[in-house]
């Protein structure tokens, strides 16, 4: 009977390591040109992600609701390429002091607000689907449309989202 027991806790442990196994990560890339590559070799429109990640209420709402739930991150896989553009408290304090001249801006926060201001994002949370090709080093965006908080969960946000991107 001992022997039984451990065959079948043995038999239990592999099989719900084979369903994790078998479950796609979700990823947010930070790297804008990366994910234009992606996007490219994939034929998947991006989806920029403005947030405010640990202060932006509404932008921890969409991301709990929708984003983290595992309907979103099986359609999305199948569907987007996701970039998370996170203006932070840090990455706002940032622009605020490389703005009075105190402080020197990397690339890709430089790159964060070009795509801000292109995309002429006011608030957050905001998502954008865009089609996006970088020539002779500038990234050129063809927009979609924009997204941000639905009501009704993730189920809602990605029929939107599925119209959206099925125009």
């Amino acid at each position: 009977m001992k022997k039984m027991k451990k065959i079948l806790l043995v038999f239990l442990v592999a099989l719900s390591l084979n369903g994790f196994a078998q479950q796609k990560e979700l990823v947010w890339h930070t790297d804008v040109n990366k994910a234009i590559n992606i996007s490219n070799q994939s034929g998947k429109p991006l989806f920029l992600f403005f947030t405010g990640s640990d202060w932006c209420g509404p932008c921890k709402r969409l991301t709990s609701s929708v984003f983290k739930q595992p309907e979103f991150s099986k359609w999305a896989t199948k569907n987007l390429v996701l970039v998370e553009l996170d203006f932070n408290i840090a990455t706002r304090k940032k622009i605020q002091a490389a703005r009075a001249g105190q402080a020197t801006l990397s690339k890709k926060e430089q790159e964060m607000i070009e795509l801000q201001q292109t995309l002429n994002v006011r608030g957050y949370p905001t998502g954008w689907f865009v089609k996006a090709e970088k020539v002779n080093g500038k990234i050129n965006l063809t927009q979609i449309d924009k997204l941000g908080y639905v009501n009704g969960g993730a189920n809602a946000w990605i029929n939107l989202a599925s119209q959206i991107i099925n125009k």
